[in-house]
């Protein structure tokens, strides 16, 4: 045993999970804690942010990117209530979070103390495991089993400090128990689940699959499924990169950050194989299509969609048992249409990258960072419009990672997630894409990557306006009313944050301005960038629902969405017509 002040004793458990960094601001009631960091920081870094928000998105994105648990901390208080909306964020998306919460000192708790809050019924929702230490032995352990839950459970874990028992001298000795962060799922698929899944796809003329994030690690086991059963793969938006961007079964996603190839798919499939995700836009799936659903959590089983076929079972090992049976399917016209489909898809995206006639559209940024990408590279994606050109025009062809806001939503995700990028992969270039609406609630933190060089790029797609909710706004008929945003030069905010700025307006500064960008990184540059983009303005194409199919939609309503945005319908024939020209129909 060690004598320590129990605030070090903490940083040490820390240490003992291989956390090496943490993010947080000092307050009264957590000084202690911020002191054993000081005593420990050989072995921690310690990010000082400008916002404790800006701490706990961090945290939950470093979880996204590499599956380690991040940590973040706040003080009593009003500290403590900035942590929520990354906290909500972790929760929601199921990715393990450590919040340390300082509490004024117990002699002073229930007296109405300057900054004292009930923290515990406050923290109660957002966890998994939620505690006060109540002595300064308990420190470490409480600390251990923190973060034990939070693997186990994929969620939010609590634990509040009063500050006077992190002061404490204690007898320290690190736990002997080995840190097991694996969820001991069963890898044993009930065989007659394999049967009938295989029976089931046999039947079907239009099978397709829904990898959601639980599949992300599965790449290899995924794809290998979908060429032995030539079956079109389809994933949720947290699930980015769960197949590779470029292969030719990967045909997008569905909803408002989706593709024409995602949606038409869903109008004419009969079988979908939902994987390791709980989707909730599933309801909006055509109603008369069969569903296998696979999943660990049973609650999440039929949670957002009603399903044909349950099964409780962890989906990489389905996979590699649905594998082992040596089973196929012929590589139809199904497959061949929706390869085609996508193909149209990205052949248009590329288009519109081209153009900038009606001002500089979202995907000639996108395919310039794409460019300049590498294969190990972070992409943290902001809420809103966005999303969907991240989504759509981001490459997650090699090692790439990919995080956004899934389930919470939460605006201002972007600046804090490509911080987490360059801490979490230091080896690889860290990028965020924001709107300038996200972007303007977190720009203060370009101070923290300037700071600890972090050379993240940034890139804001500037508008002036909260495009997401304008577009909501048009489709509901209302009066465009608090969306439009008065404009700020971002560039030149960046430089006095202590960064580099650009400012791009057409496709000619766009190649100028990433020119000199590889050229900084060539010089190993340590300052972060932002880059403004002032972007077309109009709505990106409205992918929830695309009308382009006349005999399911009548030859009007096809013409009055392709005029709306400038899609040719020659040029991007429906899947319905491509299966047709083949003699193949639902």
């Amino acid at each position: 045993m060690t004598k320590m002040m129990a605030g070090q004793a903490l940083v040490k458990v820390l240490e003992d999970w291989d956390v090496d960094h943490i993010y947080g601001i000092p307050g009264g009631s957590i000084n202690h804690t911020v002191e054993g960091l000081y005593l420990e920081q050989d072995k921690i870094k310690y990010i000082q942010v400008r916002h404790e928000e800006v701490g706990a998105i961090a945290a939950s994105a470093d979880a996204k990117f590499t599956g380690k648990i991040g940590v973040a901390f706040g003080s009593a208080g009003p500290g403590a209530t900035h942590l929520f909306n990354g906290l909500y964020d972790a929760k929601m998306d199921h990715v393990p979070v450590l919040a340390i919460v300082g509490q004024v000192p117990q002699p002073t708790m229930n007296t109405n103390f300057f900054q004292e809050m009930d923290e515990t019924p406050m923290f109660e929702d957002v966890s998994v495991y939620n505690r006060t230490v109540t002595t300064a032995e308990q420190v470490p352990y409480v600390i251990n089993e923190a973060i034990r839950e939070a693997y186990r459970q994929s969620g939010v874990a609590v634990v509040i400090l009063p500050e006077d028992l992190t002061t404490k001298e204690i007898d320290y000795e690190p736990a002997k128990t080995p840190k097991v962060v694996a969820n001991n799922y069963s890898q044993t698929v009930d065989p007659k689940a394999i049967q009938d899944s295989i029976k089931m796809i046999k039947e079907a003329k239009h099978p397709l699959i829904y990898a959601g994030r639980g599949l992300l690690g599965a790449r290899d086991e995924l794809t290998k499924f979908s060429e032995q059963f030539n079956i079109p793969v389809m994933n949720t938006v947290p699930a980015t990169g769960v197949i590779s961007t470029d292969h030719p079964n990967f045909i997008g996603t569905f909803g408002r950050l989706g593709a024409k190839s995602g949606f038409e798919a869903l109008q004419h499939t009969d079988l979908i194989l939902f994987l390791a995700s709980e989707f909730p836009f599933a309801q909006f799936w055509p109603k008369d299509v069969k569903i296998i659903q696979v999943n660990t959590n049973a609650f999440d089983i039929g949670k957002t969609v009603d399903v044909d076929y349950a099964i409780i079972a962890d989906a990489k090992a389905y996979l590699n048992d649905m594998i082992a049976t040596g089973e196929t399917r012929p590589a139809d016209t199904w497959l061949k249409a929706n390869q085609e489909n996508k193909a149209n898809w990205d052949k248009w995206l590329d288009e519109q990258a081209e153009d900038d006639s009606r001002g500089l559209n979202p995907e000639a940024v996108t395919k310039k960072i794409a460019e300049l990408a590498g294969s190990n590279d972070t992409y943290a994606v902001d809420t809103g419009n966005v999303s969907e050109w991240g989504v759509r025009g981001l490459p997650m062809n090699k090692n790439q990672r990919f995080a956004i806001s899934g389930l919470f939503a939460t605006m201002g995700f972007g600046l804090p997630g490509g911080m987490a990028g360059a801490l979490s992969v230091p080896d690889a270039q860290a990028w965020s894409l924001s709107g300038d609406g996200g972007f303007a609630m977190v720009a203060p933190d370009i101070i923290t990557e300037a700071r600890y060089e972090l050379p993240v790029i940034n890139v804001v797609f500037s508008n002036s306006r909260f495009g997401f909710i304008y577009y909501e706004q048009a489709e509901s008929k209302q009066h465009f009313y608090g969306v439009d945003l008065t404009d700020a030069d971002w560039a030149k905010v960046a430089e006095g944050l202590g960064g580099i700025g650009f400012t791009v307006k057409n496709k000619a500064d766009l190649d100028e301005v990433f020119a000199k960008v590889k050229d900084l990184q060539a010089k190993g540059n340590k300052k972060p960038i932002v880059i403004n983009a002032y972007i077309n303005p109009d709505d990106p194409i409205a992918t929830a629902f695309m009308p382009l199919d006349e005999k399911l939609y009548g030859a009007d309503t096809v013409k009055a969405y392709s005029e709306k945005y400038h899609i040719d319908p020659k040029t991007q024939p429906s899947l319905g017509e491509l299966l047709r020209a083949q003699g193949d129909e639902k």
